[in-house]
């Protein structure tokens, strides 16, 4: 199967997840893992501006990557999978939990 399968999958059943737990418009933690550059944080930041998301960010003890948590109300599971994609699609590397 190929990545894109693996993806659909996931974001299919990650849709599914969402509507059974939750009731819409909900509060939603986002977590992200990037190498500690302050251009690729900044890119993630950006992306949530405006939507009154409180962001933290926590560093790795050997400074190499950071953590990067994003709490913020979103309308509907669509919506979470859509900024989940516009994250990997517009910052490299990022890795989301």
């Amino acid at each position: 199967m190929s990545d894109s399968n693996n993806e659909e999958e996931f974001y299919r059943k990650l849709k599914v997840q969402l509507e059974e737990t939750s009731e819409w418009p909900s509060e939603y933690l986002y977590k992200f893992i990037v190498k500690s550059d302050l251009t690729k944080i900044a890119k993630i930041e950006a992306l949530f501006d405006n939507t009154g998301a409180v962001i933290n960010t926590i560093e790795s003890k050997n400074v190499k990557y950071t953590s990067v948590s994003i709490n913020v109300i979103m309308k509907n599971p669509d919506a979470v999978i859509e900024k989940y994609l516009e994250v990997a699609t517009n910052i490299e590397g990022v890795i989301s939990l």
